[in-house]
């Protein structure tokens, strides 16, 4: 049986993350979604309510019962070798993905040489989203039912309201 991980941030999960999710399913027997703790990113929601968030995504358009979703706060690689997974799967949305990607992918190679990373590239329709945008787009109550779940759109709707903006 061919097992895959494919981690991220997800802050917050998107349909751009859910179309990499559903396509990968197709290619490996098991998937495991792994919700990551990035020290370098600046999160608005915490590990595990970004944990929540992707479980009732997955939820809401009907991949719950297939992908198994967990939490992590380490090195990929190590999560890699502790599931005995065979790959990663990253999505590629452009060439500043690949150049960050390669680079990702060579250091998990150098940290364990049996590490395997496999990319799709993002379907069209989605090759612009990211969480970030996703998350600016929101901070000004701008409308983002076609970029993520409704689960999604109400916690971001409820973070935000408790959550104040930077100031400049």
């Amino acid at each position: 049986m061919t097992k895959a991980l494919y981690p991220g941030s997800f802050d917050p999960i998107t349909y751009g993350h859910i179309d990499i999710i559903k396509r990968a399913k197709k290619i490996f027997d098991a998937l495991i979604v792994a919700v990551m703790r990035n020290p370098t990113k600046p999160m608005l929601f915490s590990l595990e309510e970004r944990y929540q968030l992707v479980k009732e995504a997955l939820r809401e358009v009907g991949l719950d019962d297939k992908i198994t979703v967990i939490a992590h706060d380490g090195l990929l690689v190590d999560l890699a070798r502790q599931l005995g997974v065979q790959a990663v799967v990253r999505g590629l949305r452009a060439s500043t993905d690949f150049e960050y990607e390669f680079q990702l992918a060579l250091t998990n190679r150098d940290l364990d040489p049996a590490f395997e990373s496999v990319y799709l590239m993002t379907s069209r329709d989605f090759s612009f989203i990211s969480s970030s945008i996703v998350r600016q787009v929101k901070s000004y109550s701008g409308d983002v039912s076609r970029f993520v779940p409704k689960c999604v759109e109400r916690a971001l709707t409820e973070k935000l309201r408790t959550t104040p903006r930077q100031s400049e």
